[in-house]
């Protein structure tokens, strides 16, 4: 893990002052004279592995406190922001699990989308993204006070 240099170190501290573990370039651009500036402190971020990408627009904040670099966050909150919290639904084996219909943790989590597909490795867990015409009936639950969309119970027995 590289240090981090003082403008680094004041958008980190800020953002986690600020409770943002999850941003947009336009929460940090005032740290910056202008774009160009703002995206190669980003790079760098990126490179030191203090922030990830999550989509065209939205990062992941690792905290200071991480241990090595290190740290996890429930990946139902990672893939609702992702999405930003619309025009998805979590599915496959994940959704057997979370509805107690399977005992076995899935290996990788399937996600239902009318845009995107691909896989995808963030923060140490798989994530399969397959694109549809009609989602699945979906949910609107909560974990760690962060909603998310899963498919529903009687939509998840089919993988159970």
């Amino acid at each position: 893990m590289q240090g981090l240099s003082g403008k680094e170190m004041k958008v980190v501290s800020y953002l986690e002052l600020e409770g943002k573990r999850f941003f947009k370039k336009e929460d940090i651009e005032k740290f910056f004279k202008n774009k160009n500036e703002m995206n190669v402190y980003i790079h760098r971020l990126k490179e030191k592995g203090r922030i990830i990408k999550l989509n065209k627009d939205k990062y992941y904040l690792v905290p200071i406190k991480a241990h090595e670099g290190k740290w996890t966050e429930h990946p139902f909150t990672v893939i609702d922001e992702m999405f930003n919290g619309e025009k998805y639904c979590i599915g496959g084996k994940a959704a057997a699990h979370y509805w107690n219909l399977i005992d076995q943790i899935p290996q990788r989590i399937d996600v239902f989308s009318k845009t995107r597909q691909g896989e995808k490795e963030i923060l140490g867990f798989k994530i399969k993204i397959r694109r549809v015409r009609k989602l699945p009936e979906a949910k609107k639950e909560k974990i760690e006070d962060h909603p998310f969309l899963i498919a529903t119970k009687e939509e998840s027995e089919k993988w159970a």
